[in-house]
């Protein structure tokens, strides 16, 4: 983490030096070199797989090269950022980037809910039957989550304090782990972001009691929502968008929002991102902006309420 936070740092002291040439070059010679797109996470993830997809696009349309780069040495142009982004503020004692005043927002681009699952032996077979079993059993269950502070933590803890729930919490580095950990029985309850328990999922070897989206999603007609099960309130979805340093002129966001959501909108694309489960959902640099902010502003309450660490 503390890596990842160094990028950040580096991605936005680049942004004088971007804002001055993209000033210079103005939007319709944009751009004048080849274009960085920051991962601030390990090769293979679906940051990276969002960030391949759009690079070579870009690249086709505007003749200069757009390439990705995970957890770079180097200052970029463009980064991908996911939900740590709006929740490491308010996690983080000393945090090396404020994503509000280092960075602007280009454009959400997909979005997948949380889903709660548990292991196929637990006796819980829906939401109500599930919190019933955890009131009547305070303090012995556990569930898994891709780690503290992780956006699937986080929607867990607004669930468990709805209903005043004791239950304990399993932090894992990763979702892969954290869906081990559950299959295996270790920790019978878990929350994660759809994309790494689908295939667990429609094997048989999890069963998904709720989703934390407003509609149910298109792979699982039959899983409903958790305002469907009685829970309202606890919408939340693990998000991927694009943001550039601040700094950057207006007429180049709008540019690089208008090529990104033209090639997110190709079937193509769509099919790809289906296939690691997420769906397109194109918002403006106002939009994402406004999202970025309320978001933080949630999970900080969220981080407060349930009195979880700073850590330093």
């Amino acid at each position: 983490m503390q890596l990842i936070r160094r990028h950040f740092l580096r991605l936005a002291c680049a942004a004088a030096a971007t804002s001055a040439v993209s000033r210079t070059a103005g939007a319709q010679t944009y751009p004048t070199r080849s274009v960085r797109i920051i991962v601030p996470f390990a090769a293979g993830g679906p940051a990276t797989v969002l960030a391949h997809v759009i690079a070579q696009p870009l690249t086709e349309a505007w003749g200069q090269s757009f390439y990705v780069e995970n957890l770079p040495t180097g200052a970029s142009n463009v980064g991908i950022v996911t939900p740590s982004f709006v929740i490491n503020p308010s996690l983080y004692a000393k945090l090396a980037y404020d994503p509000i005043k280092d960075f602007t927002a280009v454009a959400l681009a997909v979005t997948s809910p949380h889903v709660l699952v548990v292991n196929p032996s637990f006796p819980a077979h829906n939401v109500k039957e599930l919190v019933a079993l955890v009131k009547a059993n305070p303090g012995k269950y556990s569930y898994a989550s891709a780690g503290t502070g992780q956006s699937a933590q986080l929607a867990c803890e607004l669930f468990k304090l709805a209903f005043g729930l004791d239950l304990l919490h399993v932090p894992f580095n990763g979702g892969a782990p954290a869906m081990n950990s559950t299959v295996g029985g270790h920790t019978p309850i878990a929350f994660n972001a759809l994309p790494s328990a689908a295939a667990l999922i429609k094997e048989g070897k999890l069963r998904a009691l709720a989703v934390t989206s407003g509609q149910r999603a298109p792979e699982f007609p039959d899983v409903p929502t958790l305002a469907e099960a009685g829970v309202p309130g606890q919408e939340s979805l693990f998000f991927q968008g694009v943001v550039a340093p601040a700094g950057t002129p207006k007429e180049i966001v709008d540019q690089l929002y208008r090529e990104i959501a033209k090639i997110l909108v190709r079937p193509e694309v769509k099919e790809r991102l289906a296939a690691i489960g997420f769906g397109v959902s194109i918002s403006s640099p106002e939009a994402f902006q406004a999202q970025i902010k309320s978001e933080m502003a949630r999970w900080a309450k969220v981080i407060h309420d349930a009195n979880i660490k700073r850590i330093e």
